[in-house]
């Protein structure tokens, strides 16, 4: 769906003609992918509780636990193989999903104003993923405004971040993997401005207005943002079993 949005997250629940609460739940449940979330007026905090279950337990390696939103879902019947980012050979819907077109851009501007605290077990990101409606055409390629590992930080006293940012192409031969991760002087737990700007040429992703990477021929079919918090549980050193990974969001704004 092309169109613009501004959403400071100034309601008492989330948008839902834009957002959809859960991560890629075809391959599990709507009701086990629940993202764990509050609309604090303004601003959406997203977060992963100590309680929070394991995504695709048993199947998805490595083991993760996830709290997101995305703006697109759909799949075919339980059974069949048509979901979106499939993970592996073999993967096939446990729930069909009925088609959500929220937002889905496939050129134009994406920014998001947010902070985050992380631990070395966690993560967070945002990144528009192909809509992927037509299993034929592989259009199922990534744009990552950013990722962001809590191990990838910089100590208290001067702070850093390695800032992930660029074009997966996953199945998409179409495209060519043009990603990196370089560390910028900034403190993620405090507000930036993360954004990229695309069109069939060039993507350019920014940090706080300033370029970051120019990467060359980015997928321009639709594509729907994915907003998360991840949990890495074996990533635990022993004694970090309490700690809660969160990310705040200001703002997400755009169009295309």
């Amino acid at each position: 769906m092309h169109r613009r949005i501004s959403d400071r997250f100034t309601g008492a629940d989330l948008d839902t003609t834009t957002w959809l609460p859960h991560y890629l739940p075809a391959w599990s449940s709507r009701a086990a992918t629940a993202a764990s979330y509050r609309v604090a007026g303004p601003g959406l905090v997203l977060s992963v509780p100590t309680d929070h279950p394991v995504w695709c337990a048993g199947d998805h390696e490595p083991p993760l636990r996830v709290s997101g939103i995305q703006s697109g879902s759909w799949s075919r019947p339980a059974g069949s193989s048509y979901g979106q980012q499939r993970y592996r050979p073999g993967l096939t819907v446990r729930e069909e999903q009925p088609r959500f077109e929220g937002w889905l851009p496939a050129t134009g501007r994406v920014e998001i104003t947010a902070r985050m605290t992380l631990s070395p077990r966690s993560m967070a990101a945002l990144w528009l993923s192909g809509f992927e409606d037509d299993p034929d055409q592989l259009q199922c390629g990534e744009l990552c405004v950013f990722e962001v590992f809590g191990r990838a930080l910089g100590p208290a006293s001067d702070p850093s971040a390695e800032v992930g940012v660029g074009i997966k192409p996953f199945r998409d031969p179409a495209l060519v993997d043009d990603f990196a991760a370089p560390r910028l002087p900034i403190d993620v737990t405090q507000d930036h401005t993360y954004a990229v700007d695309w069109d069939a040429d060039e993507a350019v992703f920014t940090v706080d207005g300033k370029v970051v990477r120019r990467c060359a021929r980015p997928p321009t079919y639709p594509m729907q943002l994915m907003l998360a918090v991840f949990d890495f549980p074996e990533w635990s050193v022993g004694d970090d079993d309490h700690l809660v990974p969160s990310m705040t969001v200001s703002e997400i704004s755009g169009g295309g």
